[in-house]
């Protein structure tokens, strides 16, 4: 007697977000009519309205992530492939991103201000960028500059675009750390890493955090990112 097939897990994903999708919607409408209608409302419940209607764009804006992923899971998005300067990108990224600011937490560009030719997805590596460039931020108590440090290597007839995001003391230690798993798991982001993770490696990248060491610093491992990408041209 044979036995249903499991559900496979992008579709699993993409039921949930069909039955989130609707409810969320439902009440995000009646929370705009009430805003709408507020010569009704008091100055205390305009305030809880305001504030639940924020929440529920928030759900709604993670639903849509969770969409994200589960069509990159099953394919079902083609991530673009055109040619553009990535370390170029990524300073158009780090121009717009405030995470930190108000802490005195600087992120600073170094390296090698443009000339790496990838064949990637533009829209979707900005988003990618500025997720990790906001959660490495993010978790900084105090004052410190972030380094995004951009820089050639080649391998084995391969030159590749490097971008290194740690703190200014750590980059070398991040780059020359053993590759472990990209710690994507991080409050108040959403999905935005499980899903800059998913654009990185779509494209032909890899992301990765530094391993960390049995008695290590977690801090440092959990505050450094890698990425690299292929090169198509280079214009050094």
């Amino acid at each position: 007697m044979s036995t249903p097939d499991k559900p496979r897990y992008p579709e699993l994903l993409s039921l949930a977000v069909h039955e989130f999708r609707t409810p969320a919607s439902v009440v995000g409408g009646y929370l705009r009519m009430l805003q709408r209608d507020g010569e009704s409302l008091t100055d205390r419940q305009r305030k809880m309205v305001d504030e639940a209607e924020k929440s529920c764009a928030r759900i709604v804006a993670l639903i849509s992530e969770l969409s994200d992923v589960a069509k990159l899971d099953a394919g079902l998005i083609t991530l673009n492939r055109q040619p553009l300067d990535v370390f170029a990108l990524l300073s158009e990224v780090a121009e717009l991103v405030q995470e930190g600011k108000e802490r005195d937490v600087r992120l600073d560009l170094r390296g090698e201000p443009a000339g790496a030719t990838i064949a990637g997805d533009a829209a979707r590596l900005r988003s990618a960028f500025d997720a990790v460039f906001r959660a490495i931020l993010r978790e900084k108590a105090g004052p410190c500059v972030i380094v995004g440090e951009r820089r050639y290597e080649s391998r084995d007839g391969q030159t590749s675009a490097v971008i290194v995001v740690a703190e200014e003391q750590s980059v070398q230690a991040a780059y020359d750390s053993a590759p472990g798993a990209f710690d994507e798991k991080r409050g108040g982001l959403g999905l935005a890493l499980p899903l800059a993770r998913r654009v990185v490696e779509g494209v032909g990248g890899r992301i990765w955090s530094p391993l960390k060491q049995e008695g290590g610093d977690d801090a440092f491992a959990r505050g450094s990112v890698i990425m690299s990408f292929p090169i198509t041209e280079s214009n050094r």
